[in-house]
């Protein structure tokens, strides 16, 4: 029998047997075995070994049953209860993953309005005005989470850049850096005879006053809060809702970066309620200010643990913060920060290499009551010198009992070293990678790093050189909208950036580190799943596995590379249903 008959006898025997089992099912059962949602005429990823490329897709109870040519899937698949879809010859991607989401901050960041864009000391004075005229005299006023190497000034803002209104204290929220304006100051007690707070620094001018930055420092503010007073309902509502913006943009699964128990009760209350519109994975940030002591009885005493939960919830990782952030200059280096960084992040000592949360034997027995509770490990290691002290530790545990198979990980790593990546890849370390950095602050960070510094920054070609699995993530923590986010949460624009490594001046820094647009895809697909242990259902398109997709409205492989970055999802579908179509 040739080929073709075969293919006609296969075809036959695979529908009489769905006759069958509809039969033995009952007469209401007679399409039962049909695909829910068959998509065709497509171009369809798949991202699997072989990187296969089909033009049919077939879906039944959330699961992928096929995928292959037009005629196959219709034939095979297809049924009068069928949704059947022309795509048109558009091109279709496994469903997106970003890593690394702070959703229920960003939900909240304009749940009573839009926050304008903070671009330059003006834009940050004309916000402080516009917020003075509806809150009450006396009353902090608080300028959202900006960073100065995003500034077009490219200056960390003292109190005389935020003294534009006399009746109300402000604060500058700059992430591990406060800085507050003369009321804020006057307010909080704080003048020129305050002692530093230890391990913070209350920075003074060069007449010995302090100019409004707390460094590590910001318990000295009286009577604010970064956070606005929200209701159980709202949060659970603004998380929701920010949630589904992902959706439109072609996530389908999320990692929430920091979680504590609210933010857990939070989740499981949308999943009881059929109201969780997006897979999640959450990771638990533990804070590490208490004794050690306490600390690993926390750990041993929680539930939580890496894998607990199902596909639509569960824990990834345990996560500590190790260090600051490279955007205001408290990121722990492995030497001190150049001269612009006294203008960019308003340093006094030439020695400051940033600041170390977390001390390595603390940091040591912390980890091991994580691993022996069967956590993967992970720490917000932003600087080269924090990212060799979590590499120690890591060694360390590993010496004890290897820790390849736990899947342990940096986040950010921005500053790496060709030596900290082979002994990274040795013991089976991962990478949590941000490409949005680079394109914002590249510029700025330049500056305070010289070219040579900047060489192993955001890596890729290096890391995937030496075999390390990379996940893709944007670290979005305030705005709704993913094109003004902080940071933006558009994925294609983290692939065009690892494509090209193009800085928002255009300039590429290191080309040699691009990578292709596969591998750039790969961040955000099987990569991202692997390092939340969900490799077997979802990254690929592949039979068996979720039926998670996005369709997009161009092709990924073959636009010009620089319409990578508006590529649009014309369609997201989770778990076999459409649950995003574009206007």
């Amino acid at each position: 029998m040739g080929v073709k008959a075969l293919g006609h006898e296969y075809t036959r025997m695979h529908t009489n047997m769905k006759i069958m089992i509809a039969a033995l099912l009952g007469g209401s059962a007679l399409f039962a075995a049909d695909a829910n949602l068959v998509l065709y005429h497509g171009k369809i990823v798949t991202l699997d070994a072989q990187s296969h490329i089909y033009s049919a897709i077939a879906i039944k109870n959330g699961r992928i049953t096929k995928v292959g040519a037009d005629a196959d899937v219709l034939r095979l698949e297809a049924g009068a209860g069928t949704v059947k879809i022309d795509l048109g010859g558009k091109c279709v991607l496994p469903g997106l993953i970003d890593a690394h989401v702070h959703p229920l901050s960003a939900g909240l960041s304009e749940y009573h309005g839009e926050i304008p864009p903070l671009k330059s000391y003006a834009d940050v004075q004309n916000y402080i005005r516009a917020k003075a005229k509806t809150t009450p005299k006396g009353k902090w006023i608080v300028v959202p989470r900006t960073f100065p190497t995003r500034l077009r000034e490219m200056r960390m803002p003292t109190r005389d850049v935020l003294d534009v209104d006399a009746d109300h204290p402000v604060l500058f929220d700059a992430s591990y850096v406060w800085i507050l304006n003369s009321l804020g100051l006057k307010m909080s007690g704080i003048d020129r005879n305050t002692p530093n707070p230890p391990g913070g620094e209350i920075v003074k001018d060069a007449m010995g006053e302090p100019n409004g930055i707390l460094r590590h420092a910001e318990s000295l503010a009286k009577g604010v809060s970064t956070a606005e007073s929200f209701t159980p309902q709202e949060k659970l509502d603004a998380l929701e809702k920010m949630l589904r913006r992902y959706l439109a943009i072609g996530l389908t699964t999320i990692g929430d970066r920091a979680v504590v128990e609210e933010d857990v009760a939070l989740y499981q209350q949308l999943k009881a309620a059929n109201r969780l519109p997006i897979r999640a994975v959450l990771t638990w940030r533990m804070p590490t200010a208490a004794p050690t002591d306490e600390l690993v009885r926390t750990i041993r005493n929680k539930t939580w643990v890496t894998n607990q939960g199902d596909e639509w919830l569960k824990f990834g990782a345990f996560k500590v913060t190790l260090d600051g952030g490279m955007t205001i200059g408290t990121a722990y280096q492995r030497q001190p920060y150049g001269a612009f960084a006294r203008q960019l992040y308003g340093l006094t000592d030439p020695a400051d290499r940033g600041q170390l949360f977390v001390a390595p034997d603390k940091l040591l027995a912390i980890m091991r009551a994580a691993r022996d509770k069967g956590w993967a490990l992970t720490a917000h290691a932003q600087g080269g010198g924090a990212v060799d002290i979590l590499l120690d530790t890591f060694e360390k545990l590993n010496a004890e009992k290897p820790l390849a198979p736990s899947r342990s990980h940096w986040i950010h790593a921005s500053f790496q070293s060709p030596d900290a990546i082979a002994r990274g890849r040795k013991i089976g370390m991962l990478a949590d990678v941000q490409p949005a950095w680079l394109y914002f602050d590249g510029p700025a960070l330049e500056k305070v790093f010289g070219h040579e510094g900047m060489r192993y920054f955001f890596p890729l070609r290096t890391y995937l050189n030496a075999g390390m699995v990379l996940a893709g993530g944007s670290d979005h923590m305030i705005g709704f909208a993913y094109d003004r986010a902080v940071n933006s949460y558009n994925p294609f624009l983290g692939m065009w950036i690892s494509v090209t490594r193009k800085m928002h001046t255009g300039e590429v820094l290191y080309p040699e580190e691009r990578v292709t647009r596969e591998e750039a895809l790969r961040l955000y697909t099987t990569g991202a799943a692997y390092m939340q242990f969900n490799e077997k259902d979802r990254g690929t398109l592949e039979a068996g596995k979720l039926g998670d997709l996005v369709v997009i409205d161009r092709d990924y492989f073959t636009c010009p590379e620089d319409d990578i970055r508006n590529i649009r999802p014309e369609m997201t579908v989770l778990d076999g249903k459409v649950v995003y179509r574009r206007p």
